[in-house]
C-alpha cells in the first residue's frame, strides 16, 4: 500500500491531499468533498476505505487552501465557486495521469454535495481520462452546462429523506446524455448518519464502480 500526504499543483495553488493506493490497483477514486468540508471529512473517509479494501485507490484532496478556508468561513464566497472547484479536479485528474503510483490508472471521481456539481465540471473537461462519477448527496444540478457535456457513466446516490436534494437530482439526471443511475436510499437524509446508510453509499459506489471497469477490460 502507498500511502502519504501530497501536495497538487493547479494553477492558482498547491492543495494537500492524502493518497492511498493497493498495490496493485485497479483504479484511483478522487474524492470532491461538499460545501464547508475538507479531506478530512469522515463520511468521505469512510467510503475510502471501503474502496480501497476492494482494491481501488483513493485520493482525499482539499478543493482550497487555508487562506481561502479561512475566508470562506466568513464569507462562503468560494464553496460554490463550481467553476474553481472544477478546474481544481481537473488540475487532479492530470496530476493523477503522472504521478507515481497512479500513471495509467482510470480514474473515478467521488463528489459529495457542491463537490458532485465540480466533478462533473471535471468529468465534461476531461472525457477521456474520467472512468465514472459518483455522487453522494450532490448538487448535481449547480454543474450546468457541462451536465449534457458529461460523457462518462454517473451513479447519483441520494438519501430518501433529502427530499429537496433528491428533486434536484431528479431534474439533473434529465440534463445527462450519458449512462447514469439514480440509487435512494430509503430512510437516509442528507449527511447519511442514519446506521447502515453510509454503508449503502459505499457498496453502491464500489459495485458501480467494479462494473466500469468490467466493461472497460471486456
Amino acid at each position: 500500500m502507498i500511502s502519504r500526504p501530497v501536495a497538487v499543483p493547479a494553477a492558482d495553488a498547491t492543495l494537500a491531499g492524502d493518497l492511498a493506493v493497493p498495490e496493485p490497483a485497479r483504479a484511483v477514486v478522487l474524492f470532491a468533498h461538499g460545501s464547508g468540508s475538507s479531506r478530512h471529512s469522515p463520511r468521505n473517509r469512510r467510503v475510502a476505505e471501503a474502496l480501497r479494501a476492494a482494491g481501488l485507490g483513493t485520493l482525499l484532496m482539499d478543493l482550497l487552501t487555508e487562506d481561502e478556508e479561512r475566508r470562506d468561513v466568513l464569507t462562503a464566497e468560494h464553496r460554490f465557486d463550481i467553476p474553481l472547484l472544477g478546474h481544481r479536479l481537473v488540475a487532479a485528474v492530470d496530476w493523477l495521469e503522472s504521478g507515481p503510483g497512479t500513471r495509467g490508472l482510470p480514474v473515478a471521481l467521488f463528489g459529495a454535495s457542491t463537490g458532485a456539481a465540480a466533478a462533473l465540471v471535471a468529468a465534461a473537461e476531461r472525457p477521456g481520462r474520467v472512468l465514472t462519477v459518483v455522487s453522494r448527496g450532490g448538487r448535481p444540478d449547480l454543474a450546468g452546462d457541462a451536465l449534457p457535456a458529461v460523457r462518462a457513466p454517473v451513479l447519483l446516490i441520494v438519501g430518501g429523506r433529502d427530499e429537496q436534494v433528491l428533486r434536484l437530482n431528479q431534474e439533473a439526471a434529465r440534463r445527462l446524455h450519458a449512462p447514469h443511475d439514480l440509487r435512494i436510499v430509503p430512510g437516509a437524509t442528507h449527511l447519511f448518519e442514519e446506521p447502515g446508510a453510509l454503508d449503502r453509499v459505499a457498496e453502491a459506489a464500489r459495485e458501480w464502480c467494479d462494473e466500469r471497469l468490467r466493461a472497460l477490460s471486456g
